[in-house]
Order: structure tokens, then sequence, then C-alpha cells
């Protein structure tokens, strides 16, 4: 039995949707926060369980009989390392023998704020005993994408990655890593660097904005204080604006680059150029 956490999020569909390639669907477990938001997962046959990270004692039963655990990550920045820290005494007190979590690119050395917490959950995998892999998942080129409308309204593209250059990939590449490394049986002790094959700079994403869309959009590089204030001014919240302006200041310190092609070999493709997601999302 596999169980997959966070299984109605966006990650999480798209590790079941490629689990389902693989193994049969009375071996998934979909362990999700909201089990009615899954209707359309049991009805493949998949086992639908209540857990809540914010639960632990919805925890237990969800992982009862579950072989492997693929952790993903939760969404609630300085709550994940609480919340991770349950899942994982969970899976030991069911005997689940082994994990697979979804990690940050270079978790141990990134200059994101974001390793704080991935960092502190892969010591708390290491010192649990449970075998487990670590899929270190660079950026989802959608976190970019999702700007493309406002950069079109205002012709501009604003953010602050300077000349970092990002290798990012498409959501559902990382979504069949995990599926590809849960799956298997040989993965505990793995750890794996996963970005996409090529990359590219925040002026040259807005290049190809512009260049598919037929608009002027020009890339507008601000200081971390000034990309945070005017995503805050945009309406979003503040943690959430402090966290991608302290990641695309990461960004320009190299911190989502990588060049091994590790997602490629892992999934056995070329990982989703940029540009395929940048015209999907202008056909929305």
């Amino acid at each position: 039995m596999i169980a997959v956490t966070g299984a109605t999020g966006q990650l999480g569909r798209l590790v079941i949707e490629a689990l389902l390639k693989k193994v049969p669907a009375e071996q998934i477990v979909a362990a999700v926060r909201s089990p009615e938001k899954a209707a359309d997962l049991a009805a493949k046959g998949v086992t639908v369980r209540k857990a809540d990270y914010s639960q632990p004692d919805t925890l237990m039963s969800a992982f009862s009989g579950v072989d492997k655990l693929l952790l993903i990550s939760g969404s609630e920045v300085g709550q994940r390392e609480a919340q991770h820290q349950a899942i994982i005494n969970a899976a030991k007190s069911a005997n689940v023998k082994f994990i697979a979590y979804t990690s940050l690119l270079h978790a141990d050395s990134s200059p994101l704020g974001l390793g704080v917490e991935h960092r502190a959950t892969e010591a708390q995998l290491q010192a649990s005993g449970i075998p487990y892999a670590l899929l270190r998942n660079g950026w989802y080129t959608e976190n970019y994408a999702a700007s493309i409308a406002p950069a079109l309204t205002h012709h501009a593209f604003i953010g602050a990655a300077g000349e970092g250059r990002i290798a990012s990939a498409a959501r559902r590449d990382y979504a069949e890593a995990a599926a590809e490394v849960i799956s298997r049986d040989d993965q505990a002790g793995k750890v794996y660097e996963l970005a996409g094959d090529d990359s590219y700079t925040l002026a040259e994403f807005a290049t190809e904005i512009a260049r598919q869309s037929g608009e002027k959009v020009d890339y507008v590089n601000l200081s971390e204080a000034e990309f945070a204030a005017a995503l805050k001014g945009a309406g979003l919240p503040d943690g959430l604006a402090e966290m991608l302006a302290d990641s695309d200041k990461g960004a320009s310190q190299g911190g989502l680059f990588d060049d091994s092609r590790s997602l490629s070999k892992l999934i056995g493709r070329a990982t989703t150029p940029y540009q395929e997601v940048i015209k999907a999302t202008l056909a929305k």
C-alpha cells in the first residue's frame, strides 16, 4: 500500500494520476484533509482517508496498513516543521517502511528562506529511523506563469531575481518523479536534486511571454523589499508576498538552478520547456 499526503492538492492529484498508471488503484491511499473533495479519486478505486497535518489524531488511522508514504510538504509555511514531525511520528507508529519527502532543491545549502523548514524535516526523517528518500524539488514553472495575466495587463513582469538562472519544470514533471520513486523498491537513502533541463532569467521569461502573446512585456527587476511591497499591494497575504520575494532573492543567488538533469533521467523524458507552460497558460 502506498499513501500520498495532500492528495487533493495541485501536486498530489498529479501524483495519484501518475501512480494509477503504475500500480492498481486498490494499492493507493489518498490521505487528505477533506475527504469530500476526493470523491473523484474514490470513484477510481483509490482509498480515501482523512489525514489533517494539523490534527495528529487523524494520522495514525490514515496510515494503517501503509507500506510506503509520499509526504508532500505542507502548504502552511511556518507550521510545516511541527506538521511534518506529526506525520513522521504517525508513520513510525503505523510501521510504515519507507517515506519519500518532497523537499527543496539543494535544501542543505539553499539561500531561500523556505529551506529552513525543509532542512528541519530532512533531519526529522534521519532521526526517525525510517528508510527514506528525498525529492528535492526545484521551482514549478507554474509559480511564475501565475503572473502572466497581470504582466499582460501592466506590460511588465516584476520580480527580484536579477540575472539568476531558474531551472524550473512543470508541476506534472515533479509529480511523475514522485510516483516513480514511491513505486520503486530500491530508493532508501536516495537524494534527488530535481530541476528542469533548461533554465532562464526572468527577463528571458518576460521576453517569451511577449513573443507568444504579441504584447509588450518588459521585465522590471526590483529589490526584495520593493517586490514584497508590490505583491502586498496586489492583494497577496503578507507572509506569501515575503516568501515569494525572498525566493526571488534566493534565485538571484543561484538557489533555483541545477543542471544535473536528474529529473529528466528519473522520469525517462525531457522536462517540460517553460515555453510550453507559458503557451498553456496563455491558452486558458
